[in-house]
C-alpha cells in the first residue's frame, strides 16, 4: 500500500472537527498526510487543528473565506502523495475506510475515482439510514438523470492527476461535486468505481435547510446546460424543474425532515448497526497528540 493525502477543510466546525479527525487516526492504514486547511474559521477550530502534535498533520490558514471549491483545489496543490482522500468536517469515516479504497485504486489502475455507500447520521450519533448507488459504477445517464446515490462527494479518493486535469470550479457556490462530474464525464474522463459498503458516516439532519437545496438544484441546471453534450440532452433540466415544484410542496407541508429521512433507507440490519457502533467506539477511544477528548466522546467511552 502507498501513502495517501488526506484533505479535510473546515469552517467553523466545532466539536465535530474533533471527531473527524479522530476517524482519520482512528483508520487501520496509517500511512497517510492530513492538510486541515481552515477557510477563515472564527469559532476556535483553528486552535483545535493546530493542537495537534502529530508530524503527519500540516494546518494551512490564510484568514479568508474562499469557500469549499477553492480549498478543494488547494489540498490537490499541496498534497505529497498521488491519492488524495476527500472529507468533510462534520463527517466520520469507519477505521477501514481507507484502506478498502486505496486497495481498488491499487488493483485497477484504470480507475481514477472511488466511493462508497453512506450511513446518515443524526447530531445525537445515531443512525437514521443507509444509502448506496445501485452500481458499481456511475455512467453519465445516471448522472444526467441523478438515478441512485451516485458519487458520495466526501466519501471519494482519487487520483491526484485526475484532480490535477479536472479542477474544483469556484464560481459555482454549491454542489461542485456534480459540477466536476459531469464536466469530467462529458469529455470521457470519468473513471469511477462504487463500493456499496457504506463507508462513510455523513451528519445531514439539521444540515439540509430549504434554501441549501433550492440553491443546489439551480446550480445543478446550470451545470446540466454548461456541460452537455447536445441538445437532447437538455431534456433532464425538466426534471429538476420537476423536483424543485415538489419540493416547494414539501416544504409549504411542513416535511422537510421527512424527505431528508426518505433520502436513506431505514437501517433494519442488525450486523450493520453493530459495525456503525462499534466503529464509533474505536473513533471515541482514538487519542490524537495535542487534542483533548470532549466531554461528549470522555463520558461515552467510560460507559
Amino acid at each position: 500500500m502507498m501513502k495517501v493525502t488526506i484533505g479535510l477543510p473546515f469552517f467553523n466546525a466545532g466539536i465535530d472537527l474533533h471527531r473527524a479527525i479522530r476517524s482519520v487516526f482512528a483508520q487501520t492504514h496509517q500511512d497517510w498526510e492530513l492538510i486541515l486547511v481552515d477557510d477563515g474559521s472564527t469559532d476556535g477550530s483553528l486552535e483545535v487543528a493546530r493542537a495537534i502534535t502529530d508530524p503527519r498533520v500540516r494546518v494551512v490558514s490564510d484568514g479568508n473565506n474562499k469557500k469549499l471549491a477553492a480549498r478543494l483545489n488547494q489540498i490537490v496543490d499541496l498534497a505529497n502523495c498521488d491519492i488524495i482522500v476527500r472529507m468533510d468536517a462534520d463527517d466520520l469515516m469507519p477505521p477501514e475506510r481507507i484502506a478498502r479504497q486505496l486497495a481498488v485504486l491499487v488493483n485497477e489502475p484504470e480507475i481514477d475515482i472511488v466511493s462508497s455507500g453512506l450511513v446518515s447520521v443524526d447530531g445525537q450519533d445515531e443512525p437514521i439510514g443507509a444509502r448506496w448507488h445501485f452500481a458499481d459504477t456511475v455512467e453519465r445517464s445516471h448522472l444526467l438523470g441523478k438515478s441512485g446515490a451516485g458519487i458520495v462527494h466526501a466519501a471519494v479518493m482519487g487520483r491526484r492527476a485526475w484532480f490535477q486535469r479536472n479542477r474544483y470550479d469556484p464560481s459555482v457556490p454549491i454542489a461542485q461535486d456534480y459540477d466536476l462530474w459531469l464536466r469530467a464525464s462529458a469529455k470521457d474522463d470519468l473513471s469511477v468505481r462504487i463500493i456499496q459498503e457504506p463507508l462513510y458516516y455523513v451528519r445531514e439532519m439539521g444540515s439540509v435547510t430549504p434554501a441549501k437545496m433550492f440553491r443546489s438544484y439551480k446550480m445543478d441546471r446550470r451545470a446540466l446546460w454548461r456541460h452537455r453534450r447536445n441538445l437532447w440532452e437538455a431534456r433532464y433540466l425538466l426534471k429538476s424543474f420537476a423536483k424543485t415544484a415538489v419540493l416547494h410542496l414539501i416544504i409549504a407541508a411542513g416535511r422537510l425532515d421527512w424527505l431528508v429521512r426518505r433520502r436513506s433507507t431505514v437501517m433494519q440490519d442488525s450486523a450493520l448497526i453493530a459495525k456503525f457502533r462499534s466503529d464509533l467506539q474505536a473513533i471515541r477511544t482514538t487519542e490524537v497528540p495535542g487534542l483533548e477528548m470532549d466531554s461528549h466522546d470522555q463520558m461515552n467511552s467510560n460507559a
